[in-house]
């Protein structure tokens, strides 16, 4: 296997601004069909941002444990659990991948203007 690539500072940056670029799209009201694309992408079962989230505070949780001096303090310890805890709890997010195959399936109105009473 080989040994993949130190990320840079500006690609996570990157990421993050896709992110935030997807949060800002989805504020201006796009019709639920041009959405779900995304989100199924997202929030993929694989490779979404839960589980990939997940497996980086679970590494991270590792890195932490292995590198810190030892013995442990009580903070160190606290922020482990902490990495782990958030780990599982991303990770369990996954099943919102569920969620946007079923809403695929559902009828949505075209977008259009409000209508006044």
């Amino acid at each position: 296997m080989p040994n993949p690539s130190h990320p840079s500072s500006d690609q996570i940056a990157q990421a993050t601004a896709t992110l935030t670029q997807l949060k800002d799209y989805l504020r201006t009201d796009p019709p639920v069909t041009d959405v779900l694309p995304l989100l199924a992408r997202l929030l993929d079962e694989d490779t979404g941002v839960p589980i990939l989230l997940g497996d980086v505070l679970r590494n991270a949780a590792h890195l932490v444990s292995q590198q810190a001096a030892s013995p442990q303090t009580d903070e160190i310890r606290l922020i482990i659990d902490g990495l782990r805890d958030a780990a599982q709890e991303a990770t369990d997010w996954h099943v919102l991948h569920w969620d946007i195959q079923r809403l695929g399936g559902q009828a949505f109105a075209p977008a259009g203007p409000p209508t006044t009473p």
